[in-house]
């Protein structure tokens, strides 16, 4: 792999600096100061993700081993499991890095069968984008594979296999990637933060986990959920929270169907700075949050009341289609419990902003993509597809490198579908083709049951074929899902043949 452009050198001091420094140091704009923490000694410890180990000296490069193996894991008091676990844990490690650092994963699967690791929302080569059959070969079990790619995006990431995707995913292989940013300290302004990674996983009645394939072609069809909701790995965790202090919370919704419509209690809002890709044009406040399987958000929330008293995050009940919210209940989430000390009495939540220029969409190409579902008359079994053809007799979409397109996507379903698109962000457009405002980065978008969505993509020098499906792994391993096959223009590619 070519040495990335974000490696430094260490280059020797000038011996005659030290004549100039009084010179230099005055010239430079004062530095600036790093938020404090306003919250309670070890208020995160029952709740906190353990972070990956970096076996690399070099600051800018980030370097990791991660095993896949079956292990136990303990997911609430008296309550293990034998998962299915990056490095014995549920989720796996934290991935922390800075915005154009290098990562390299050293990746082993111990699974009795073959897995692979893709970085969901990440902008990387095509070789590293974790999908057999597209991008690499599955890694079968005793063997290995090295991820190795420079991050070029800062925001709230995750990372899971594409080998079996909905089993493997539901029996516990999925974890956290942050990319930071050292500018945001300053213009977010919140020293307390967290990531959290929202989860589901399906237990037997003796404690095990559940057969992937239970309920056969119609919970295929339904898309199926854990019957153990999880944050950070655990049921219920708690936290604590000095009350009217500020927090930053880094959401993933690692779930392979379920959808999160988070309530922090009446008075609380959700002030969201940002999602899929990094900080949002500018903060938007929500007294409710919805995520769909597969994307993230970035906020700050205020945790108020009583010092000594307790709030729950819960998870609502959001229609996602039919028997989606039927004789169900709200799931309580994470505990929250105000520290006995004084209420933070500070100023108002931080007013973030990031300048997102737009695709210039005059002259894209039009795509129609209809999400639609069948069902075999000879055997009564159910068929997902997009345009009416399931993934395995689909022909990919075609783009040039350069190439924007206007992706209209119809679903014709009675359940919505979180569409994520691989290696490429978007912008979703409304009813008029302006975008969304505030403009945000997407990855991963709800097209809510009978409905559509209308979304820009612009699609770079990085060819190949890339996959695009619905985050409902069910859904995806059903039919739902296709690809972009990324090439060069065909005037280009003749003009090469030709000299």
């Amino acid at each position: 792999m070519p040495m990335p452009m974000t490696m430094r050198k260490r280059i020797s001091p000038i011996r005659w600096i030290g004549t100039l420094a009084p010179v230099l140091l005055a010239l430079l704009p004062a530095p600036s100061v790093a938020a404090q923490s306003l919250q309670p000694a070890d208020w995160d410890d029952r709740i906190r993700l353990r972070e990956a180990a970096d076996l690399n000296p070099d600051p800018r490069i980030v370097e990791v081993n991660f095993e896949a193996r079956v292990a136990t894991v303990e997911i609430a008091p008296d309550l293990e499991v034998e998962a299915w676990t990056y490095n014995g844990m549920i989720p796996g490690p934290l991935i922390r890095v800075g915005v154009g650092d290098r990562l390299i994963v050293h990746f082993t699967n111990n699974l009795p069968e073959s897995s692979t690791i893709h970085w969901h929302g990440l902008r990387i080569p095509i070789e590293m984008d974790g999908v057999p059959g597209y991008s690499q070969p599955p890694v079968e079990t005793g063997e290995s594979f090295t991820y190795d790619f420079v991050v070029p995006d800062a925001g709230i990431f995750w990372y899971h296999p594409h080998v079996m995707s909905a089993g493997q995913v539901g029996f516990g292989l999925y974890g956290g990637f942050l990319v930071e940013d050292p500018t945001e300290d300053e213009t977010v302004g919140v020293a307390d933060d967290l990531v959290i990674v929202l989860s589901d996983i399906d237990l037997n009645e003796q404690g095990e986990l559940a057969s992937p394939d239970t309920g056969g072609s119609v919970g295929m069809l339904f898309g199926r959920e854990g019957n153990h909701v999880l944050v950070n790995g655990r049921q219920m965790p708690n936290l604590v929270a000095r009350a009217g202090a500020p927090q930053r919370w880094r959401l993933v919704n690692a779930a392979k169907s379920r959808y999160f419509m988070l309530d922090l209690g009446e008075g609380h809002v959700f002030r969201k700075i940002g999602g899929d890709g990094g900080l949002v044009e500018y903060a938007e406040d929500h007294e409710f949050l919805v995520l769909g399987a597969g994307e993230r958000a970035d906020v700050i929330v205020r945790p108020t009341g009583e010092p000594g008293g307790e709030l729950l995050l819960r998870s609502l009940l959001h229609d996602r289609g039919y028997g989606s919210t039927e004789f169900r209940d709200f799931e309580d989430l994470i505990a929250v419990e105000l520290a006995d000390m004084p209420p933070y009495s500070g100023g108002p939540l931080p007013e973030t902003s990031r300048e997102i220029q737009p695709y210039d969409t005059e002259g894209a190409t039009e795509v129609s993509l209809r999400l639609t579902v069948a069902q075999d008359p000879s055997d009564k079994t159910f068929e997902y597809g997009i345009n009416d053809v399931p993934f395995w007799k689909a022909q990919p979409v075609l783009a040039e490198l350069g190439e924007t397109q206007i992706w209209t996507v119809e679903n014709t379903t009675a359940w919505s579908h979180p569409l994520h698109l691989h290696g490429f962000f978007f912008l979703v457009l409304d009813e008029n083709g302006d975008p969304v405002r505030p403009l945000e980065w997407k990855d991963t978008v709800d097209i809510p049951f009978e409905d559509s969505v209308r979304l820009a993509v612009r699609f770079d020098e990085r060819p190949g074929t890339w996959i695009f499906h619905c985050h409902i792994l069910d859904h995806a391993e059903g039919g739902l899902l296709s690809a972009v096959h990324l090439d060069l223009p065909v005037s280009q590619f003749k003009n090469m043949l030709e000299h």
